[in-house]
């Protein structure tokens, strides 16, 4: 069990939250069908050999140069959406004057789109008016929202046609809601600011959560003179709750310059952050601005205790420009995109910023990880051990199998024990049962001498002992059975 830093005090929710952890410490885990990753040890009772291991994405190109006349070196803030085949992007355009220390044209909110989420375009919307011409994609202006407008697709199944996209943006006085029923032309939700309790000069977040059935916003607010995150809860995206402060395990308390949460599309009962943290003080670059900052890890099962690692996610790297202050600032929003082997399984793409303040415009570069791949049970090749909390899976009228994400080298290898409620291994699924698992796949079954069907161990309490040898194990799910086509 992770337990939050030294010196911190717990809201009532949170000594709740872990009373009922320590109070029923054997209490099976109901995971029915759902996919659950190992980016924390909720599942996990005990490791021998193995640990919780954070990935590095890939980095890759540059998508997106804000070199429009209403961009420049100030652009930034940016949500990215994936809405069926199409993928939508938002970001403020603003420009700086380096020699006077000043803006050089209003900010405003943009909107680019993509077939793949790698080559991007800017529409010719004709909405708004810049420097005497409608030939922009500027979607916003004249507003403290264009700041950092933040849109999301409402998959609330009560959402009104014409508020299917909401935003939230602001500046002074605090958060202010918009609507729009293309994503494109918006609208005010509310007349003024529904959350007032706050420092929002930052990328405030907000989106539909369908495990908990409510809306979620996240913003900044200092909290002991450092940059921290409060969240509000509504039903009906008008009334809000109080702000409350996140709580964390993992890391000391830091500046996070902003939040980038969001419901993970595959298990959307895990939040995922991925905060800029900021280091105040620090300027390798001798800039006008000081301070330096890179891109944090953070996830939750509740929307309040959040799992953050003191590792860095993303790396500054040894690009000179992004050792200057306000770069590294990741995207809101984590999506499904195509990979560049035919034969090889989609993967994740998220984004972050450089170049803020150097040179004539910010640029957008894409970082890659594998379906699921923020974290993993990881085993060195000596071998390890991990072995599950007690599991409740679903009755399913068909064959169900427990798939597995995995990668091993050409001589690691998995297998995996299901164990009853006396800790014994069952019949016929012992560890001498398993076929040896070796490869790399996002979805493959689990065999016991050709024999995947769990099915008749649904409602049982069982747990899942994995002996690991150079191996990673990064999410499992007990599904129905199927052909094992992914890679």
């Amino acid at each position: 069990m992770l337990f939050p830093r030294r010196g911190l005090v717990l809201s009532v929710w949170g000594w709740a939250f872990l009373t009922a952890v320590i109070a029923h410490p054997g209490e099976p885990i109901r995971i029915d069908g759902r996919r659950e990753l190992f980016v924390d040890d909720y599942l996990i009772d005990t490791q021998s050999g193995t640990t919780l291991k954070l990935q590095q994405p890939r980095e890759r190109e540059i998508v997106f140069v804000h070199d429009a006349p209403w961009e420049g070196c100030t652009s930034t803030y940016h949500t990215v959406i994936k809405d069926g085949d199409l993928y939508r992007m938002y970001y403020r355009g603003g420009g700086w004057d380096e020699v006077n220390k000043k803006s050089n044209h209003p900010e405003t909110s943009c909107y680019a789109e993509s077939n793949d989420g790698i080559h991007w375009t800017r529409p010719n919307l004709g909405i708004f008016e810049f420097d005497g011409s409608k030939s922009n994609n500027i979607i916003m202006n004249s507003s403290t929202a264009t700041h950092n407008l933040a849109p999301y697709i409402d998959k609330n199944p009560n959402c009104k046609p014409d508020e299917k996209y909401k935003a939230v943006g602001g500046t002074k006085g605090g958060l202010v809601t918009y609507k729009s029923a293309d994503g494109i032309h918006w609208d005010h939700l509310s007349s003024g600011p529904v959350i007032t309790n706050g420092f929002f000069d930052s990328l405030n977040t907000a989106m539909w959560d369908p495990t908990r059935q409510q809306y979620l916003e996240f913003h900044r607010q200092y909290r002991d003179k450092v940059r921290d995150i409060m969240t509000c809860t509504s039903t009906d995206f008008t009334r809000w709750t109080e702000p409350e402060w996140l709580e964390y395990t993992g890391a000391p308390h830091q500046h996070l310059y902003t939040n980038a949460i969001v419901a993970y599309d595959r298990a959307p009962q895990i939040l995922i952050g991925l905060p800029m943290r900021y280091v105040p003080g620090r300027n390798p670059e001798n800039h006008s601005q000081d301070g330096v900052s890179d891109v944090g890890f953070m996830t939750s099962r509740d929307a309040k205790l959040f799992h953050r690692w003191n590792q860095a996610f993303v790396r500054p790297g040894q690009q000179s420009d992004r050792w200057v202050n306000r770069n590294n600032l990741p995207a809101h929003g984590i999506v499904e995109t195509k990979p560049d082997e035919p034969d090889a399984p989609n993967e994740l793409s998220f984004y972050a910023t450089e170049g803020y303040y150097r040179g004539p415009a910010t640029r957008l570069r894409r970082y890659t990880l594998r379906l699921d791949g923020f974290v993993s049970v990881s085993a060195p090749p000596d071998g390890g051990e991990m072995r599950t909390k007690p599991l409740l899976f679903a009755k399913t009228e068909s064959p169900s199998q427990i798939r597995i994400n995995f990668a091993t080298s050409a001589v690691g290898s998995i297998k995996c024990e299901l164990q009853g409620a006396d800790d014994k291994p069952l019949e016929g699924f012992t560890l001498d049962d398993c076929d040896e698992i070796y490869g790399d796949s996002v979805d493959r079954p689990i065999t016991w001498k050709d024999n995947s069907d769990v099915s008749k161990f649904a409602d049982q309490p069982v747990r899942l002992r994995f002996v690991m040898h150079d191996a990673d194990l990064f999410a499992l799910q007990v599904a129905p059975a199927a052909s094992d086509t992914a890679k």
